[in-house]
């Protein structure tokens, strides 16, 4: 049995973590809403831009562009896109896990996220490049990573570039995906709601006409694409890393709460034994003295 000192003590230990995890949980819950906006913002213009290269380059036979080479996958490059920090669940550990199922000789990795390079180091596997993005992910950020594993690509280094990441449902859940980035073609590791499938996009039978050549406007569109591509991946890690952070910590909080709620009862109980034996004690005492 606990003594009340001891009792007193946890119950403040345990009111510390409280506060603590009630600071992250709202400092999280106010990243969260800027960063689902931005995602859920920037998905229907990554639709879009999904759809149009899809229409070109099905519909132009004859052009034939580096980007788009099918090659047989002797080594493939991996983007592999995770937290800075922990506090987020499991979050980190479903996209390593997506990782850790790829052969190690033949893959190398590109990382995006502190937690990525780390999994990376501490595994044993090879680490191309590491990058940075920040809590409100730019552009610029996107395009550095995406023309260093195009290079790789190009070069023919690696036959295959994967993206893997974590998609934004909601605030309550965050799904890992493996996703395909090069060469650019259909892609079938993530799914968007109202995104048409491969079936839908064949059925469409609209012409286009490109000035000055199919070869000029695809050859400026699809590293254009991919940039947006990334770009829209990493702001779907961001609000994951937020959304699954800020549900952590209320679960954190609402744990640490109820188990001060039990500690307080202990000790209560505890308190008011110990009164009343000092209390019987005192009668016995002036019953003896009588």
């Amino acid at each position: 049995m606990h003594s009340i000192r001891d009792l007193r003590r946890h119950i403040q230990s345990v009111t510390n973590t409280a506060q603590i995890t009630r600071a992250m949980q709202m400092v999280a819950a106010s990243k969260m809403r800027k960063a689902q906006e931005a995602a859920l913002t920037g998905r229907s213009f990554a639709r879009r831009a999904y759809r149009l290269q899809r229409h070109a380059t099905t519909q132009v036979v004859d052009f034939h562009h580096p980007l788009l080479e099918v090659r047989e996958v002797r080594k493939r490059a991996v983007i592999l896109v995770a937290a800075d920090k922990g506090l987020c669940g499991a979050l980190n550990t479903n996209v390593f896990r997506l990782a850790s199922q790829l052969d190690i000789p033949s893959t190398v990795f590109i990382t995006a996220g502190r937690k990525a390079a780390q999994f990376v180091a501490r595994s044993g596997r090879q680490l191309a490049a590491e990058f940075a993005y920040a809590d409100a992910p730019r552009y610029a950020e996107a395009r550095a990573i995406v023309a260093f594993a195009r290079d790789l690509f190009l070069k023919r280094e690696v036959d295959q570039v994967q993206v893997i990441a974590t998609q934004f449902v909601n605030t309550l859940t965050q799904r890992a995906a493996s996703i395909e980035f090069l060469p650019v073609g259909a892609i079938t590791g993530l799914t968007f709601e109202g995104a048409e499938t491969e079936q839908e996009l064949a059925a469409h039978t609209t012409e286009f006409l490109f000035e000055p050549s199919p070869e000029t406007v695809l050859t400026y569109m699809l590293p254009r694409y991919l940039d947006i591509y990334l770009y829209e991946v990493l702001l779907n890690a961001k609000a994951s890393e937020h959304s699954a952070r800020m549900v952590s910590m209320k679960n954190a909080t609402d744990n640490a709460d109820n188990l001060i709620k039990d500690l307080s009862l202990e000790y209560n109980k505890l308190r008011q034994g110990n009164i009343t034996k000092e209390l019987l004690d005192i009668a016995g005492g002036q019953a003896s003295a009588d």
